[in-house]
This record gives C-alpha cells, structure tokens and sequence, in this order.
C-alpha cells in the first residue's frame, strides 16, 4: 500500500457513510418519500374538487332560487295589476258588456236586500207568495203576489193563539182582510203534493166535531154531517175557503181541496198585495208562460238601456 493510498478509520467510516446516502437503500427511501408526498398533493387537489364542486352547485341552486323568486314575484305582480285593471274597468264601464254585468249585478242586489228587509219584518221565508190560480178573485188576482208575515206576527186583538182572525169569530166591518172578514191564510198540507194554498179562514172545529150545522149551507152541498166530507171532523182545525164562489163555491173540506187546516199547517199570514208582479216569478218556475212577458221584457230592455245611456250621458258631462 503506498502512502497515497492509506486512509484512516475516520475516513473509511465516511466513504462507507457517504456509500450509504449515494447507494440503493438511501435511494428507495427517497422515492417512497415522494410517493406519499404526491398522494397528499392527489388527495388534497381532490378535496378542493370536490369543495369547488359543492361551492358551485351551491352557487347554481341559490341562482336558480333567485330566478324563481324574481319570476314568481313578477307573475305576482302581473296578476295583481291585471286584477286592478279588470276591476277598474267593471267599476267604470260607460258601455259593452261590462256595463251590462254591472246593472244586472246591482238591480240583484237590490232585490236580494229588499228580500232580507221583509223577512227580517215578516219573519218568514220566502216573505213573498206569487198566486197561481183564481181561486181568490176578486180580492186577490192570479199572478198577484203576496207579501206575508209569520203567523202570530201583527195579530190582530181578534186573533187566537196562532194568530188568524176567522170570519166567524168577528163581525162585519170589525176585522177585513182584503175586503172581507177573516184572516187569509197560507198553508201546506203536508200529505198534498202540490204547492201551498192561500185562502181565507172561515172557522175553527174541534177534533170530532160535527160543524155541519156551523157551516155556511150556500158553501156545502150535503143535507147532514155523514154526507158532508171531514165531518165530524178528524181532527182540530181551520175551515177554509176561496173568495171566487165562482171557482171555489163550497169549502176547501166540502170539495175535496184539503182537510181540515191544522193549525202547525198555517205557514203565513197574507199582508199586502203587489198586482201582477207574481208572474214573473211563475213564468222562472214553470207555472205560467212566459207569452204575455214578452211586452214588459221588451219595455224592461228599453227601460234598461234609457237607463245605461242617461248614466253615462251624466258620466260624460
């Protein structure tokens, strides 16, 4: 060994260290030092994904929301101010059909108010009873109507504990309701199918009572009380009668019209008459024509349209 080449122990340590860090063990710590360094790069990198992800799809939903929000206040908004605008031509209409709405509506409404002040006075709905047949002539014509109130309300003194004043309970000239003595009565009888009957009461009957000889001979056309129909009678109650004794010459019980009138059966008091408005509204239910309406429907057309074009001459001015 020459001099160059003697090296001492310190020295050998080295190269053997340094032979160590330059050798293949020192190199394959290196790459798996790297490799773990690039998987937490990767894993970072794809945690941010996923976060930017989550940030933009947040993003997107909160726009489309915004859009939605924006869109249904605008529809909003459009349908409000349409609504404003259709009521504000309804209210202001001068002519069309707009117009035409708004008078019907409001001559509706009228009627209908007039309806709920008389029954809140009568007591009784319907307060108004249209007429159908003759059978009242001359004191009440067919197609009158009838403004009635509750049985027992506006009794006069004379009245028993229902409320009718009969013919016989009063003299003449004491007690007349449409120019006769005694109440004029509307009742249903409940086994009848047809509509009610409004006719005047003559006299009251107990239960089995024989009221034949009570009984007016001009209105019957029996010689005793077994020919004579309900009597003794079934039960107790009114007798009644229809002013025409054209049409209705005998009792409503001696003709076969109704029973005896139980008093639960009353259903009205007549009060006051309107001639001929009742046909109107037997014309609208199917019990009178509507041929003789086509003259007042023609003058309430004209009426109405007089109506309209002096309002909106006013409105014009």
């Amino acid at each position: 060994m020459s001099p160059g080449d003697r090296r001492s122990p310190g020295d050998e340590d080295s190269g053997e260290s340094a032979q160590d860090s330059s050798g293949k063990p020192a190199q394959e710590s290196n790459e798996g030092s790297t490799q773990e360094s690039s998987a937490e790069i990767d894993d970072r990198s794809a945690e941010n994904g996923r976060a930017e992800s989550t940030d933009h799809l947040r993003d997107d939903d909160q726009r489309v929301t915004d859009e939605q929000q924006a869109t249904g206040n605008f529809q909003s908004h459009t349908a409000s101010q349409e609504s404003e605008s259709l009521w504000r031509r309804f209210r202001t209409a001068r002519d069309g059909p707009l117009l035409l709405l708004r008078e019907v509506l409001i001559s509706g409404g009228i009627v209908l108010l007039i309806g709920l002040v008389l029954f809140g006075i009568s007591g009784v709905w319907p307060p108004m009873v249209a007429v159908e047949s003759e059978s009242m002539e001359p004191n009440i014509n067919q197609y009158d109507l009838i403004v009635v109130s509750e049985p027992g309300r506006f009794a006069a003194e004379e009245a028993d504990r229902k409320g009718v004043v009969t013919a016989a309970s009063v003299s003449d000239g004491e007690h007349e309701s449409f120019n006769q003595p005694g109440s004029v009565v509307v009742y249903d009888d409940p086994s009848s199918f047809g509509p009610p009957i409004i006719h005047r009461a003559h006299f009251y009957v107990e239960d089995n009572e024989n009221w034949y000889d009570r009984a007016n001979p001009a209105y019957v056309s029996a010689d005793n009380c077994a020919e004579l129909t309900h009597c003794p009678a079934p039960h107790a109650g009114y007798i009644t009668k229809g002013d025409n004794n054209a049409s209705n010459s005998q009792y409503d019980q001696a003709n076969g019209i109704a029973p005896v009138v139980r008093p639960e059966w009353v259903t009205g008091i007549a009060q006051v008459r309107l001639p001929h408005v009742g046909y109107i509204r037997l014309a609208l239910t199917g019990a009178a024509s509507f041929g003789p309406l086509f003259p007042a429907g023609i003058s309430a057309v004209g009426a109405s349209t007089a109506y309209a074009i002096g309002r909106r001459q006013i409105w014009e001015n």
